[in-house]
């Protein structure tokens, strides 16, 4: 027992009861007086019975009024020793207080306008000077004798800041049933050998409560990304598609770029919007030569039906090794691998891209890219769309409506938009196109083997499920981890861009 426990033991004792804790104990802090409480209540030791005493501090400008009377009672008297004031005068004589002064004389009929714009005193108070009501009052707020002004005029007098509140916290204390000015320890678990010597039946437990919650055991948690991820993975799983390796992050200029018929003069391989890889600076080219000189051909001059770029290709620019701007780099080797066995296929990516820019609140240097491909024979952009309302359906997203655009590997191409209800206007949502033939056929792939493409960010629909407003507090040092134990598995429903 502390002797803070048995003072109060001892005094509930010499008094029978302890009607304010604040008059007995007034130099102990109030957690302390309730925590000494709790342990002899549990005890049965005593009952207590918590109060909320509200008191009043007079602020700077109420101790002014206190002092020098209130703002209407200086106003008074300024027009009473003067006989008139012009009201442009009333600032330059009282500065900022004369606007509230003014107004509360009006209000309390002690001052009238005359027909020259000027102010003059009442018949109301020419001749008794008004009682100063608000000095008054602050006055006896100042001695604590508040408990019978009206609520109302406390509350105009807070919403003037001339008092701020204080709330004070005040016990009373009464004997338990177990009372007694001694503590005896409480057992709080049953030993084998209490069980096997039989002293837990005169043993006194301690009450179990219920109320109080169990610690969080330690164990790991998914980050929200990756609930999101796998959602997206389990979608592309249902409707028949295979997961591409993904955890290769440097690739070749080749296949982040030139495979996927980006010129080598494109704003998109500067420095400014690519990192490049220092050591090593190359790396080497596929070992198929037909393909380095398709793509070297098609760049240059052009070649299945395609004009080119007309510039001269170096093999060298293709050799530098960047960090992947985009997973369609995995799908543009993933393609030339099934040139050596064309068939139907449905492949899938959901893996970090690296790009050069500014970080903000919507922007990182890396982020996450979901991307898909279907290879199939005669397929059109009618399929494109189609597959595209199921994907987005599967989310809960739907009436998707779709955009011309333009992208260096898909000829035709389109952006995809979702009527975003809480912003009530449409959003783009995705990227999506036909790969061009000029590529495919580049790989070796048959003329009639078409290949569909999309892609969209993991970040933006996880942002819209977890109610993220910064795009930092999600991934990177700023994220909190109670973020990410707390919130639970994302399921990619109606509300997903909500």
């Amino acid at each position: 027992m502390s002797d803070f426990q048995l003072t109060i033991l001892n005094k509930l004792g010499q008094l029978g009861e302890i009607k304010s804790t604040l008059e007995v104990f007034p130099s102990v802090e109030s957690q302390d007086v309730l925590s000494a409480l709790n342990s002899l209540k549990a005890h049965g030791k005593l009952e207590y019975t918590k109060h909320d005493i509200m008191h009043y501090d007079l602020s700077k400008e109420g101790q002014e009024v206190v002092d020098n009377g209130s703002h209407e009672i200086v106003l008074y008297n300024l027009i009473n020793d003067l006989g008139k004031l012009q009201i442009k005068d009333v600032m330059s004589k009282m500065g900022a207080n004369g606007k509230v002064g003014q107004a509360r004389a009006f209000k309390n009929g002690w001052i009238v306008k005359n027909k020259e714009n000027e102010l003059e005193l009442s018949e109301k108070v020419k001749s008794s000077t008004p009682v100063d009501e608000t000095k008054i009052l602050l006055q006896q707020i100042a001695k604590n004798e508040h408990s019978d002004i009206d609520a109302k005029v406390i509350a105009d007098l807070k919403k003037r800041k001339l008092i701020t509140p204080r709330k004070q916290t005040d016990y009373s204390v009464t004997k338990g049933v177990d009372f007694s000015l001694e503590l005896t320890k409480l057992e709080t678990d049953i030993t084998s050998d209490m069980v096997v010597s039989g002293s837990y039946k005169d043993a006194k437990f301690k009450p179990y409560n219920f109320n109080s919650q169990g610690l969080p055991a330690a164990s790991g948690a998914l980050h929200p990304l990756n609930k999101v991820r796998e959602e997206f993975r389990q979608i592309f799983f249902s409707m028949g598609f295979t997961e591409m390796p993904s955890n290769q992050y440097v690739e070749t200029g080749f296949w982040n770029f030139d495979a996927l018929y980006v010129p080598q003069q494109h704003p998109a391989r500067d420095l400014q919007d690519t990192f490049y890889i220092k050591d090593p600076l190359t790396s080497d080219l596929p070992d198929d030569k037909v393909y380095l000189e398709n793509i070297k051909a098609v760049h240059e001059n052009g070649k299945f039906d395609s004009i080119g770029y007309r510039y001269n290709w170096k093999e060298v620019e293709c050799q530098k090794l960047v960090l992947r701007t985009h997973t369609t780099a995995i799908s543009a080797n993933m393609l030339h691998k099934l040139a050596k066995n064309p068939k139907p296929a449905r492949l899938f990516s959901i893996d970090r891209v690296f790009r050069n820019e500014a970080v903000d609140a919507t922007h990182l240097a890396e982020f996450h890219q979901v991307e898909g491909v279907i290879a199939d024979y005669n397929i059109t952009l009618g399929d494109l769309i189609k597959f595209m309302e199921d994907f987005f359906a599967k989310m809960g997203v739907t009436g998707l409506r779709f955009k011309p655009t333009y992208n260096p590997y898909t000829e035709p191409s389109m952006e995809i938009f979702s009527y975003h209800e809480g912003l009530a206007k449409w959003v783009e949502i995705g990227n999506s196109g036909m790969f061009r033939p000029e590529m495919l056929e580049s790989m070796g792939l048959p003329k009639d083997l078409r290949v569909l493409g999309w892609g969209l960010s993991l970040e933006r629909p996880t942002m819209i499920k977890y109610k993220v407003q910064n795009i930092r507090e999600l991934l990177g040092h700023k994220v909190s981890l109670d973020f990410i134990e707390t919130n639970p598995a994302a399921r990619l429903d109606e509300d997903l861009y909500d």
